[in-house]
């Protein structure tokens, strides 16, 4: 598979503003500042697309929509740094600032990666573009826009975790494609977004024990100031592996877990009984010691949790890692491994009303500075609730997205499907042995649960 850089564009918002804007980092957005960048690439398949139409059609109009919904969420296009006399980053956005849009055309076969088979995380990887970064500064979003003559396009879209949370990326996404598809921004996006810090409440003391987590996150102790992430994972022999439930298969996940369970008290939603499935399947995928640690996490929005509310139109991040440890491969392993996951989450889920940032927050740094070498992470990323697949920029709406950056972040994704009310789609990332492992046992059990019902 060949890939050739056309060109790299300098997409600048439409402001008439001199004024730079200064953005100090908030406790919710500190707690991402050693995440690897979020990646996703989104297939749109066009069989009629030539490269005089993308040229002279599509490309321009997704430039333009983008200048305009830039202009709106402002900060993407600024820069995060680290003043050797600031006591944390901030995040600094000037008139000349820009967006970096790499425009670039391959030889590979659309229908290929755009699947939901198994593919090497390498042949996907040529579709995302990087941030530009030192240890002083790093860019906060990039764009690449990827021609597959005659057969689609994608857009690969890279952004640094401590600008925005799901949400709010779910709200530029929602702007974008609708002012490229429309002409005129969304009516329910409530302009302008909320960029005052100080709407976040959280007791003080939080953002400096967070400044003092970021040794425990960075590999390198010695310099945690730099803005330079870990260094990401060997991806030799890494592969992708799409899943989908059908709203079925969800029930009959409830149905299991009401039967082997004692409890009648359980919250079963979607997610948990997903988060559950997935948990189990990966675990028995990974082998190794039945007793080795197993630590997994989900994040929760936390706007309607402080006092006073986050407004709705907040800009950044306001979510929070509900974290799991102290855990053995052993609970997850057995004939109740199922069961004794979905417990866990239901209870986690039904209680996190009553649970304070303050006691969330020490959950999460005793887990990150108890953390044993060779604990199994795993991490659940997006939501079933935020419609990826409605982004519809003029052209029909994707046929596939994929989230690049689970492997380098212990997690794997989670949405809606894309035509089925009720159903999930699971993104998964392994080393092709572990894969081939977790696929046996994904289809294997979930056979044995749908017959268990006939």
């Amino acid at each position: 598979m060949a890939l050739n850089v056309i060109k790299i564009s300098r997409v600048s918002p439409v402001t008439s503003s001199t004024t730079p804007l200064l953005l100090p980092l908030t406790f919710f957005d500190l707690l991402w500042l050693k995440l690897s960048p979020i990646e996703r690439v989104t297939f749109y398949k066009l069989t009629e697309l030539s490269y005089v139409s993308f040229f002279s059609s599509i490309l321009p109009k997704l430039e333009l929509s983008l200048s305009l919904a830039i202009s709106h969420f402002l900060p993407l296009s600024g820069h995060l740094k680290w003043n050797p006399q600031d006591p944390k980053p901030r995040v600094f956005v000037f008139s000349q600032d820009t967006v970096s849009l790499t425009v670039a055309e391959t030889d590979a076969d659309f229908s290929r990666v755009s699947s939901k088979e198994i593919r090497l995380e390498t042949e996907l990887r040529s579709f995302i573009p990087k941030l530009e970064v030192s240890s002083e500064s790093t860019s906060l979003f990039s764009l690449q826009v990827t021609l597959f003559p005659n057969q689609g396009f994608t857009i690969g879209i890279t952004t640094h975790h401590v600008i925005m949370d799901g949400k709010t990326a779910t709200k530029f996404h929602n702007s974008w494609a609708h002012i490229c598809k429309y002409g005129t921004i969304p009516q329910d996006l409530d302009l302008p977004l909320v960029l005052d810090r100080t709407v976040i409440n959280v007791p003080t003391g939080l953002e400096f024990k967070m400044l003092q987590l970021l040794p425990y996150l960075s590999k390198d102790r010695d310099n945690a100031r730099t803005l330079k992430v870990p260094p990401a994972k060997d991806i030799k022999d890494v592969v992708w592996f799409t899943l989908q439930l059908s709203q079925e298969n969800i029930e009959k996940l409830k149905e299991r877990a009401k039967n082997e369970s004692i409890r009648s008290d359980l919250y079963l939603s979607t997610f948990v009984v997903t988060y559950a499935y997935v948990l189990t399947c990966v675990v028995k995928a990974r082998g190794g010691s039945v007793d080795r640690p197993v630590r997994f996490m989900y994040a929760a929005d936390f706007k309607n949790r402080l006092v006073p509310p986050v407004p709705l139109t907040y800009f950044g991040n306001c979510v929070l890692p509900i974290d799991f440890y102290g855990y053995k491969a052993k609970t997850f392993l057995g004939d109740d491994g199922f069961v004794n996951g979905v417990e866990i989450l239901s209870d986690s889920v039904k209680g996190l009303g009553l649970r304070s940032v303050e006691s969330i927050w020490d959950v999460y740094e005793e887990g990150t500075k108890t953390m044993e070498l060779g604990t199994q992470v795993l991490t659940v990323t997006g939501s079933n609730q935020f419609g990826i697949y409605g982004l519809d920029f003029g052209w029909g709406r994707p046929i596939h997205t994929e989230i690049m950056s689970l492997y380098k972040n212990d997690e794997f994704s989670m949405s809606a499907r894309r035509d089925e009310i009720g159903g999930v789609e699971i993104g998964v990332c392994l080393k092709k042995s572990e894969m081939d492992v977790f696929k046996c046992r994904f289809w294997g059990e979930m056979d044995l649960a749908m017959m268990s019902k006939l």
